[in-house]
């Protein structure tokens, strides 16, 4: 009953808002984006700008919030980093011509996975939407990003697959059905900070889903793109399709490649350690600076940063593919000159991916396809570069390179070289182009030069020298006499406003002249748009060809970067074989060692196999640059697996097929786990998922529980990782339970090393060297000593720690487990406070600890040296 007594307009408004209800919806009134009721208390509050009121027709105004449309981008994007989705809703009618009330319809919906507008978008990074669905066979994941025209799918088994490969792609948005959020649905909103959006099933099936998707990827069958009807590959596609086509409000037609992958192709990271090695991001504050993407990115396109970035998400595991690369790495290292003239080459090209997704999407701008032309123009030069490649990478490149010479022609001879935003005051289409066009043109032209005649010849017949010639959009022409000359004015004039100190006049004559001039004027604007969507869409034929231009010069881009890189950091090719041998001579951190500025890096070797030295027990205090010293070992592996030269004088090393690692880590108190509970996950993880040709990094195992678990725990685990029937993992395995030292001459293929610590008296300093042979003291005294905790703390540990040694420590603990009413030596309070401080502190590992963290610890210590706790 309420919606009868409102006004057309607003009842308008909410029949389109009932179909939106999950989204905000800007409502294009006139020149501003308009929100109503709900949605403008929360863009209001939100976005912080002024909540009024409309009258709807009923008794209360409508609460109301507008933002002006040539600036709704900057407004859209920061609701849609809030986690907000935008339905679009915009006039379809030009409101001047429009019977009754003007006809609206939403045209996109703006979500975080279907973003394509430029200044919404990070540059260097792709914005993936991920499908992911699930029954009882597994399940299927697409990813597809919208800017570029990327999808890509696959299926896996379990969970955990799931998860890993999610990351791998670390999406802006995830669809799911019920069964995969059930799995996967808590683990990716607290691990990655994206809440999945549960659909129903009959979103995901269709008895056209076959027809829709050999329609969009232009097959005649599905097995012609590898699909199968009842794949889960193939209804999370679907999915992705529905979703697309629900957001654009059609077909996303330039999304015609669909790339099918099985998990096994590329080396598996799981989440952990992605996360551990700070692949992308750092740990502390997702930042790019202090990741390896940044040592290695030196691209000069953004196409050619998402690229590295989509190569390190992806390491290779085909010695043949990674050979491919490292080849065209090195021709590019040895030629300064062509890598100097590639970097001056790309530096100037645009990025024409993201500009042909808006081709498509009829998005596109005049100023985005002169950035089009301006980057095709550098094709013939490129080619000449590559040339004479001779790394068989690049010289296929070469060879298949398209300089798009038909495309850039139509640009060259179509577009303004510095055409306008848009299309109202013309000034788009290039003279010469369209004889139209040129007619218009020169009357407008000439029409100014007619308004200066007409102008001179009436101050003439009237003898008024300060007549003028004017123009508004309410009278159009007119002519303006002031007050004081209204006495010459002639009968012919025709009056049309009254101001205080003139008046408006005009004539036929000047009528006349009006109609052709805004004539031509209302006539050229229309033709200019319409030969620019027949540029567009000559553009938008050339799709296939230009998609495949992107993916030569990202590729190009991110080898260049991997040899300036290369050069400037002193990496070498490493040899890559199809062995189980992992060789690193002079091996150094490449992230560790950038930031560095008053310190020279303490290169080490390393040497793993599948035979003798299958397993190195890593002993040595804490600080002393163990955990260092294994992440270089797992980066070092990954760098060459993507193509890259490496920090280190000489590199030998087989493919491995994933990477583990296992390492310090907080509390994760939101998902009810401690850390020894979340160390006993991973660690479960890795047993369960690791093969002979991985690597593992195991730092610490154990450490979350009692001396005695935790040491039987951490054996455990080191006997079932180096036995070759079980896995035989390469592994490097650090500790402080230097008892596991023993293992070396009780299992075959352990190696104990250690970290070299030169000491006097009771000052030690980290050589940060790795030798050979296990540690024969953990220095955890001394190092709580280097860390800050006072000293008389510090003394009284030592004392402890001496007679703790004099009693032999673990007999104490066992007799005190069993016969606690006959212990062998009494201990006061002040003693066994400092026997709890030493024993904490041989088990402290500072390195793992934030500043804030490292002085409430401190403060805890100090309070128990004092008996408060």
């Amino acid at each position: 009953m309420e919606q009868e007594q409102m006004t057309p307009m607003m009842r308008q408004y909410l029949k389109t808002k009932e179909q939106y209800k999950d989204c905000i919806l800007f409502y294009r009134l006139g020149d501003f984006y308009e929100m109503f009721f709900d949605d403008a208390i929360l863009v209001s509050r939100e976005l912080e700008i002024t909540l009024t009121g409309k009258n709807c027709g009923l008794e209360e105004r409508a609460p109301m919030c507008g933002v002006p449309f040539h600036s709704a981008d900057t407004y859209i994007a920061r609701l849609i980093a809030k986690g907000y989705k935008v339905a679009i809703c915009e006039q379809l009618e030009d409101p001047r011509l429009a019977k009754g009330i003007v006809k609206r319809d939403v045209i996109r919906v703006v979500t975080p996975g279907t973003l394509v507008d430029e200044h919404m978008l990070d540059e260097k990074k792709n914005n993936y939407l991920c499908v992911a669905y699930k029954n009882d066979k597994g399940f299927g994941l697409a990813f597809s990003d919208i800017s570029t025209g990327e999808i890509y799918a696959t299926t896996m088994a379990g969970a955990s697959y799931a998860e890993n490969e999610i990351a791998r792609y670390a999406p802006a948005e995830i669809i799911v059905n019920a069964a995969a959020q059930a799995e996967i649905g808590v683990t990716v909103t607290d691990r990655l900070g994206v809440k999945p959006e549960v659909r129903e099933e009959d979103f995901f099936s269709s008895y056209t889903m076959e027809e829709q998707v050999l329609l969009q990827f232009r097959a005649a069958q599905l097995s012609d793109i590898g699909l199968s009807a009842d794949g889960l590959d193939t209804i999370a596609v679907f999915g992705m399709l529905q979703y697309l086509e629900h957001t654009q409000k059609g077909r996303v037609a330039y999304i015609d490649h669909l790339e099918l992958y099985a998990v096994s192709e590329f080396m598996e990271i799981d989440l952990a350690t992605r996360r551990n090695l700070e692949i992308t991001e750092t740990m502390r504050d997702k930042s790019k600076r202090g990741s390896l993407l940044w040592v290695l990115d030196k691209t000069k396109t953004s196409m050619g940063a998402r690229k590295l970035k989509q190569w390190l998400e992806k390491p290779l595991v085909n010695p043949i593919e990674i050979n491919n690369r490292l080849y065209s790495v090195q021709e590019l290292f040895d030629n300064r000159m062509l890598r100097d003239d590639l970097a001056e080459l790309l530096s100037g090209i645009y990025d024409m991916a993201r500009i042909l997704s808006r081709v498509s999407l009829g998005t596109v701008s005049p100023r985005d396809l002169i950035s089009l032309k301006l980057s095709l123009e550098k094709l013939p030069e490129l080619g000449a570069l590559l040339h004479n490649a001779k790394s068989p990478l690049l010289s296929t490149i070469s060879k298949k390179l398209d300089i798009m010479e038909d495309v850039r022609t139509l640009l060259e001879a179509a577009i303004q070289d510095e055409p306008p935003l848009t299309f109202k005051d013309g000034g788009v289409i290039r003279d010469g182009y369209h004889e139209e066009v040129d007619k218009l043109r020169r009357a407008m032209t000439e029409g100014k030069t007619w308004i200066a005649q007409a102008e001179a010849q009436e101050r003439e017949e009237t003898g008024i020298k300060n007549l003028r010639i004017a123009y508004n959009k309410v009278f159009g022409y007119y002519i303006e006499v002031t007050k004081s000359n209204l006495k010459d004015v002639p009968d012919t004039y025709i009056r049309k406003q009254t101001l205080t100190n003139c008046e408006r006049f005009i004539t036929p004559r000047l009528k006349e002249i009006e109609e052709l001039i805004l004539g031509a004027s209302e006539k050229i604007s229309g033709l200019e748009a319409a030969l620019f969507e027949e540029v567009r869409k000559q553009v938008e034929a050339q799709t296939d060809r230009l998609k495949a231009v992107c993916e030569t010069i990202a590729t190009v881009d991110v080898l260049a970067a991997l040899a300036e890189v290369a050069y400037k950091n002193d990496y070498v090719m490493p040899e890559m074989t199809e062995s189980g041998e992992l060789t690193i001579r002079d091996g150094r951190h490449p992230v560790v060692e950038r930031m560095l500025r008053d310190t020279i890096f303490v290169p080490n070797d390393a040497h793993l196999n599948t035979t003798d030295s299958r397993m190195i027990i890593l002993t040595g205090p804490n600080m002393a640059g163990k955990s260092t010293f294994m992440r270089q070992v797992a980066l070092i592996t990954l760098m060459a697996q993507i193509g890259s030269f490496v920090p280190a004088s000489y590199a030998r090393m087989g493919t491995v097929d994933k990477i583990f690692t296992r390492v310090g880590a907080s509390d994760d108190i939101a998902a009810g786990q401690s850390t020894f509970m979340l160390e006993m996950v991973e660690v479960a993880g890795i047993l369960k998922n690791a093969t002979a040709k991985s690597l593992v990094i195991l730092d610490e195992i154990g450490r979350g529980t009692s001396t005695y678990d935790g040491l039987s725990i951490a054996w455990a685990v080191a006997e079932f990782m180096q036995d070759k029937k079980k896995i035989g993992a390469k592994t490097l395995f650090a500790t402080h339970y230097h008892e596991l030292t023993e293992l070396e001459d009780k299992l075959d293929g352990v190696r104990n090393f250690r970290i070299s610590v030169k000491k006097r008296g009771d000052d030690i300093t980290f050589l940060r060297k790795i030798v050979p042979g296990g540690a024969d003291d953990s220095f955890g005294i001394e190092v709580a000593a280097l860390a800050g905790v006072p000293n008389e703390v510090v003394r009284r540990a030592k004392e402890i720690l001496k007679k703790i040694e004099e009693e032999d420590l673990n007999g104490a603990y066992k007799v005190k487990k069993k016969q606690r009413e006959a212990p062998q030596f009494q201990i006061g309070f002040e003693e066994n406070a400092a026997l709890e401080i030493a024993e904490e502190l041989k088990t402290l590992d500072v390195t793992t600890y934030t500043p804030i963290e490292a002085l409430n610890k401190l403060y805890e210590l100090t309070k128990k040296a004092k008996g408060d706790l």
